[in-house]
């Protein structure tokens, strides 16, 4: 299904030109869209259209203040009006309710989470690195924790298809390891679509508080078996077939990750595959990967790495037959996929 066009708020509709839309109109965005999350709004339409008034009962809001607010939706492309009635456009169903396809709505709680954080971004800029961490400010906030690894695990649902279409598991293949696998999710897809295959999942404690609930429901803990420990320490090194590295480049320096490509490509087995999810940087810097890479500054003085650094580190490691997969769309990153 091709995805229907939102309308380019942040343009003039005549001929000259509007600086402060720029400014303006993005923060009204973001605003409404993720008041509408906090207040349950999508959710409330995910059965079918309501009548303002029946709308503004569900939220238990003031009727003419869900009606600017749902106005304002309409002409951002997230709902539809019929006379009086508000509904869900299909977007909008499919991405930021329990009823569609991934409800990415803790992604947009986080983003009101980070509202406060991004308003001291030019301090890192100045510096160069984050005064704190967005780790440590987790440890300071513990609602933080558990709302980033519901973010996390939506966009793992979505990452999750393309993950079994391209990564080529062989029946040589029996062990997987999941640096950084938290929710456990791709370790559950992956021993779900392949009988064989046991896993183990590498992640702090606190990032694994729910993961033996969750594989325990799926029937799986007699074949994936949780691991806590800080990734940098290297004490799950084991022998193993496969690896996921997924979205953990970006969180490390680079000598981190030369260290731990290393410790990997040490203990696999001869034609155990390796598997990197990140976004990698070009030049110059799409919009998308240049603003996530500002997102690292600020959260955790980190940066995304280009194809070239990841296949440097890899030959050093003794990694070969590197390939290199992009995600449609390209804002969802690429594979790396490299054989020991």
């Amino acid at each position: 299904m091709s995805p229907t066009r939102k309308p380019d708020v942040c343009q003039p509709t005549g001929t000259a030109e509007l600086p402060m839309l720029d400014v303006y109109m993005p923060m009204m965005k973001s605003a409404a869209i993720v008041s509408a999350a906090r207040m349950g709004l999508f959710e409330a339409l995910a059965g079918g259209a309501l009548e303002a008034d029946e709308l503004a009962g569900r939220l238990a809001a003031d009727a003419q203040g869900t009606r600017t607010l749902a106005d304002f939706l309409v002409a951002l492309g997230y709902l539809t009006k019929s006379a009086t009635r508000y509904a869900n456009t299909d977007s909008t169903q499919r991405w930021f309710t329990r009823a569609g396809q991934i409800d990415y709505t803790p992604g947009a709680l986080w983003t009101h989470e980070a509202w406060s954080m991004m308003g001291d971004l030019s301090s890192a800029v100045v510096a160069g690195t984050p005064q704190r961490s967005l780790w440590d400010t987790m440890r300071d906030k513990p609602h933080l924790g558990p709302l980033f690894s519901r973010y996390m695990q939506a966009f793992a649902q979505d990452l999750g298809p393309d993950l079994i279409a391209h990564v080529p598991v062989t029946d040589r293949h029996a062990r997987l390891l999941d640096l950084g696998g938290s929710h456990g999710l791709h370790s559950i897809r992956f021993c779900r679509t392949y009988e064989r295959l046991n896993a183990v999942i590498v992640d702090m404690p606190s990032a694994l508080t729910d993961t033996a609930t969750t594989v325990a429901n799926e029937g799986l803990s007699d074949r994936i078996r949780l691991h806590p420990a800080n990734l940098l320490d290297l004490d799950w090194v084991q022998p193993c077939d496969i690896v996921l590295y997924l979205s953990v480049g970006h969180n490390q320096h680079e000598v981190d990750n030369r260290r731990v490509l290393g410790e990997i490509a040490r203990m696999m087995r001869p034609g155990g595959l390796l598997v990197i999810h990140d976004y990698l940087a070009e030049d110059p810097l799409n919009a998308f990967h240049a603003a996530f890479r500002l997102t690292l500054l600020y959260e955790t003085g980190t940066r995304t790495y280009s194809e070239e650094e990841y296949r440097g580190w890899l030959r050093e490691a003794g990694f070969s037959a590197v390939s290199r997969i992009d995600l449609n769309p390209l804002e969802k990153g690429s594979l790396l996929l490299a054989y020991r």
